[in-house]
């Protein structure tokens, strides 16, 4: 199958502060790849560094065969990165459906299956971004994203701080927005349990580098690298 994203030597980091050094991986269309390791190890420069958000000091970023790194931000949305930051990042003076439509672009994802996939959403469509709660307003800055329509999705941690209960919805509707979708995923979670059931591959980073990458369903089931990589046990 024809490559949509290949990461090629990557060094890239912040003024003259180096985080990721020697990042090399590829993704094809439609993939899931949970993005994986301690705090502070790179996760999310990983994805900055996709947006163009960070300083690429050395390697390749090619996108269903462009050259990202002579693009600009703005550009690489045009051309179908989508992101999710952690902060969300949504209009809080701005409806719940005035946030989804200011960004739409032309594809499957409308308002009719936003809302159906985000039924509380829609109920909460007329209030302002300001007047959701936290779990709503992640739900707001995932839906805006879809409306993007992008090829790769990027989301950076998307069910930290949130209730149980939301956490659950939320991951139902990212595994099926990952199986039903159209679209690749790159996945930030520091519960690594949660999303390796969810994706098909599985990237580790330690220290900026790449440590470990293979199907999600091996790591989940090696108890030895994911207490060695991640801290956590199988069980």
């Amino acid at each position: 199958m024809a490559e949509l994203l290949r990461v090629e030597g990557v060094w890239a980091g912040y003024g003259n502060a180096t985080v990721l050094e020697d990042i090399s991986f590829t993704l094809e269309p439609c993939a899931s790849l949970a993005l994986l390791g301690r705090n502070g190890m790179g996760k999310t420069t990983l994805l900055a560094t996709l947006m163009g958000a960070t300083r690429l000091l050395r390697g390749h970023i090619h996108f269903d065969g462009q050259d990202l790194g002579i693009l600009p931000s703005h550009r690489r949305a045009q051309a179908g990165l989508g992101w999710v930051p952690q902060e969300r990042d949504i209009f809080p003076s701005l409806s719940v459906e005035e946030n989804l439509t200011v960004v739409a672009r032309p594809g499957p994802w409308g308002l009719k299956k936003v809302y159906a996939t985000f039924p509380r959403l829609r109920e909460r469509r007329a209030n302002m971004g300001n007047q959701l709660s936290g779990g709503e307003q992640q739900m707001l800055a995932l839906a805006r994203a879809l409306m993007l329509n992008p090829r790769l999705l990027l989301l950076d941690e998307p069910l930290e701080g949130l209730a149980p209960l939301i956490v659950r919805e939320l991951l139902g509707i990212i595994a099926h927005m990952m199986r039903d979708g159209g679209m690749a995923v790159i996945l930030v979670e520091q519960h690594a349990l949660q999303i390796l059931p969810i994706t098909r591959d599985a990237l580790v980073l330690e220290r900026g580098r790449v440590v470990h990458h293979g199907p999600s369903d091996r790591l989940a089931a090696d108890p030895a690298l994911l207490d060695r990589w991640l801290g956590v046990a199988s069980h």
